[in-house]
């Protein structure tokens, strides 16, 4: 079982003409899973702190294989593993599926930092409260190797 899982219904503005997903959208499906993850546990994506800085996770490395074509209207499993917590990043493995067929497998890798009032980023650790809550799956074996 997946450490987080949320559903998702495929929209019509996500396919092309055919009917089916275009790639790019598991991209954005893999970070909207990771927001819902982060909401779960109450925290967000964006701390906007006191000072006029924000806590916030760019990603450092995204990468997604493909297995079978997700159309309109089906309903999407997004399962979310936590692969690695570092000091200043963690790693996620996200799978797609809809009833037993695997759509697609993703990995992605977010840094913790500020983002300064000009723009400019600072990586820094994972602040103790976000440390707490974001825990390693335990033990890590991904979901299309489980039955």
């Amino acid at each position: 079982m997946p450490l987080f899982s949320t559903q998702r219904r495929v929209q019509f503005s996500e396919t092309d003409m055919a009917g089916i997903v275009h790639f790019a959208n598991f991209y954005r499906w893999m970070e909207e899973t990771e927001h819902e993850y982060f909401r779960s546990l109450g925290l967000s994506i964006m701390h906007h702190q006191p000072d006029g800085q924000v806590l916030g996770w760019p990603r450092v490395s995204a990468s997604c294989n493909y297995n079978a074509p997700a159309r309109y209207e089906d309903v999407v499993d997004c399962r979310l593993d936590v692969e690695r917590v570092g000091l200043r990043s963690v790693t996620y493995q996200i799978e797609f599926w809809r009833e037993a067929t695997r759509l697609a497998a993703g990995r992605m890798k977010t840094a913790c930092c500020i983002c300064h009032p000009d723009g400019t980023l600072t990586s820094v650790d994972l602040p103790d409260d976000y440390r707490s809550l974001i825990h390693e799956s335990t033990p890590h074996v991904p979901a299309s190797a489980r039955k």
